[in-house]
């Protein structure tokens, strides 16, 4: 075989994710390899590090979420594997890989065993197309936000194959009762993703956060968050991301006191894992596309931080995201599945709407002063009336609660 004399590519710390998928094309290149395997060798390579990486970052939080909760209900968390429990992650996942694998029988084997498999792919396919750097787009697709959530209604279709194919009538009546949840609170997530497209006028990802990329007044980053419309999208797709990734006070789809464990009932071992995986990672792609949208995506927030890989502000604000879904979870009860569906359907849907026009005004008024005296008002005083209408009509009313005599 003959080595071609091949310069190694030069990379920067911005450019520093790329490095397996410049070593893969360089080594191919390095002996010959024809172009369309030099290809196919690095978008191999670059879709390896993505998962990669947020295979990782799913054991870390997994680590993080128990040691937070822990700290807010007083208590030490997980401390035995490893230093201040460093190694638990990977206690779990040994103890995982050798519990019995247990298939009813009355189950569909086929489908139960496709079910936990086919909820992680939408969560990796949906990181594919996320703009994770300036230099770190693994797939830069002219609908990317489309793509994004096309493949994420495949999660609804594995749930309810995990219910169906169990063969039980506790995970069947989980997984209709998870759908019901997810379909439902897709529905706000979406028209509020709508706004952006409009002010945008693209639906690939990295134009949007191209567009997020200057700054008012020189130092206040001109994010979606940053305008009236925005704001009351942006707080709309985070309360439906909580819903829809499964998270408290949402996670009714696993709600151990009332139906065991949803459609994971007649799960375990590491088929059982792989729905925590899968819910782990949409949480990521959710969150990640909430930072794309409303915060800039990689953008620095102050112009004198330019010089920061932009890399490391895209998971700096997908951490804080996920921090504050931990936050919520640590403090918040759950909630009724009544109450779940009323606030979707009387609050949340009829709020995203109005984004919509609150959104195309700002774009025809110029995006000033103006702009913020006609759309304020459009979306904060219904927003009032839906609140003071939620509270005195449509929420439960006050229960009188009588104890026995002693």
């Amino acid at each position: 075989m003959i080595f071609a004399t091949v310069p190694f590519p030069s990379f920067t710390l911005e450019s520093l994710p790329q490095l397996p998928k410049l070593l893969v094309e360089w080594l191919l290149m390095l002996v010959g390899a024809p172009d369309w395997l030099v290809s196919i060798g690095g978008t191999a390579a670059m879709a390896g590090t993505v998962v990669g990486v947020f295979l990782s970052a799913f054991a870390l939080l997994s680590l993080v979420e128990r040691k937070t909760l822990a700290r807010i209900q007083n208590r030490l968390g997980p401390n035995r594997a490893g230093w201040f429990g460093i190694l638990q992650p990977v206690a779990d996942g040994i103890k995982m890989l050798t519990k019995e694998d247990i298939v009813p029988t009355k189950a569909e084997w086929l489908l139960h065993l496709a079910a936990p498999i086919l909820i992680v792919v939408p969560s990796i396919l949906a990181l594919g197309v996320m703009p994770l750097g300036r230099e770190w787009v693994p797939v830069n697709m002219e609908l990317g936000l489309l793509f994004f959530f096309s493949v994420g209604a495949l999660t609804e279709l594995s749930v309810f194959m995990a219910g169906w194919a169990s063969g039980s009538k506790f995970p069947m009546l989980g997984a209709m009762r998870a759908i019901s949840q997810m379909v439902s609170y897709e529905l706000p997530l979406i028209i509020s993703a709508l706004g952006v497209i409009m002010v945008t006028g693209s639906l690939r990802l990295s134009d949007i956060v191209v567009h997020q990329g200057d700054f008012y007044f020189g130092f206040i980053p001109k994010w979606n968050l940053f305008t009236p419309w925005g704001f009351a999208a942006g707080l709309i797709f985070y309360i439906a991301s909580i819903a829809e990734a499964n998270r408290c006070p949402f996670d009714l789809p696993e709600g151990e006191s009332e139906i065991v464990a949803g459609h994971m009932t007649e799960y375990s071992g590491f088929k059982y894992a792989l729905f925590f995986m899968g819910e782990y990672l949409g949480l990521f792609a959710i969150a990640g596309l909430g930072v794309t949208l409303f915060l800039g995506g990689w953008q620095a927030p102050l112009p004198f931080l330019g010089w920061v890989p932009t890399w490391i502000w895209f998971f700096a604000k997908l951490a804080v995201i996920i921090m504050s879904y931990l936050w919520i979870r640590g403090t918040f009860p759950r909630v009724r599945i009544d109450q779940l569906m009323r606030f979707a359907w009387l609050c949340l849907i009829p709020m995203a709407l109005l984004t919509i026009p609150a959104a195309a005004l700002w774009v025809f008024t110029g995006k000033g002063i103006v702009s913020w005296v006609v759309t304020v008002p459009l979306l904060l005083i219904p927003w009032v009336i839906l609140t003071i209408l939620f509270n005195k009509r449509l929420a439960p009313a006050t229960r009188t609660y009588t104890f026995a005599d002693s």
